[in-house]
């Protein structure tokens, strides 16, 4: 199948595909015409690089992940390491997120949001100095 085709089966747009193949995640076969051609081995290996990156992992997580998933010696030990990296990356940034909706929620009870010029969602991220203009 063309790269249209394989966009579609796998889900990604062709300039992911064209961009992992570009890092060397994916190689695409060529048709004499020098067109990618891709075959269900292909669509497999990009809707396992989609639902990684839909899960959060970087590209070289996708390659170590990719090269643990085609080696059937693997230690599953790599690949729980791996995740459970990624599941801390993301616990870190819930709460980071948690921290500044809290911090954005406070601003926004302080401010009356009515026709006065004082705002102190303003003034805190002016660093608490107002500057006039």
């Amino acid at each position: 199948m063309n790269i249209g085709q394989a966009s579609e089966a796998s889900g990604l747009s062709a300039k992911a595909i064209r961009y992992y193949e570009s890092i060397g995640l994916v190689v695409a076969d060529r048709w004499g015409n020098g067109y990618r051609r891709y075959d269900d081995e292909h669509i497999h290996k990009l809707r396992f690089l989609q639902r990684a990156r839909g899960l959060g992992f970087s590209v070289d997580d996708c390659r170590s992940l990719l090269s643990l998933y085609e080696d059937r010696n693997r230690a599953s030990a790599e690949v729980k390491q791996l995740a459970q990296s990624r599941l801390s990356d993301i616990d870190r940034k819930i709460n980071e997120l948690r921290g500044m909706r809290a911090a954005l929620s406070d601003l926004i009870v302080s401010c009356h949001g009515d026709s006065r010029p004082d705002c102190p969602i303003l003034d805190d991220l002016a660093g608490g100095v107002m500057v006039p203009h």
